[in-house]
């Protein structure tokens, strides 16, 4: 079990690659354009420009996950400190088990998975930022078409 000070310490360092630039772009976009209501959607976006930046947040995201599934992170510090990796992970949760299916990668995004899914009212999380950001991007839609 890592002290206290080095689950901080890990915290930090992820927190400061987040903000490299490109990876700080492809967060923005996975967060505020990328809201797929299907498998379909998702595919069309795994198979199209924005793929790199697609793989990019969820492994970013991915291998943070692993830090705390492997004990180097507390999981209660990494959630009070990247509450964006629940918003990411409610975009894709509903597609897992078909992505996983149609890619052939049946470990894809199993420690995201794994650490999200433990955390005390996982599911109703998700649910809402699914929600709140499906909500946003329609707002965002009807105001761009207006």
């Amino acid at each position: 079990m890592p002290t206290p000070f080095e689950s901080a310490q890990l915290n930090l360092q992820l927190y400061d690659l987040r903000r490299e630039p490109v990876l700080r772009e492809a967060r923005a976009w996975f967060l505020w354009d990328f809201n797929p209501e299907s498998f379909e959607e998702l595919m069309a976006v795994v198979r199209g420009e924005k793929n790199s930046w697609f793989r990019m947040v969820l492994s970013y995201w991915e291998m943070a996950c692993s830090m705390v599934s492997s004990g180097a992170i507390d999981a209660e510090s990494f959630y009070a400190a990247h509450a964006e990796v629940f918003a990411t992970f409610s975009k894709v949760q509903p597609f897992v088990a078909q992505l996983r299916e149609v890619t052939g990668e049946a470990d894809a995004f199993k420690h995201l998975e794994a650490v999200l899914l433990a955390a005390p009212g996982a599911e109703a999380i998700l649910a809402r930022r699914r929600e709140v950001f499906r909500a946003a991007a329609k707002t965002r839609a009807q105001k761009g078409s207006a």
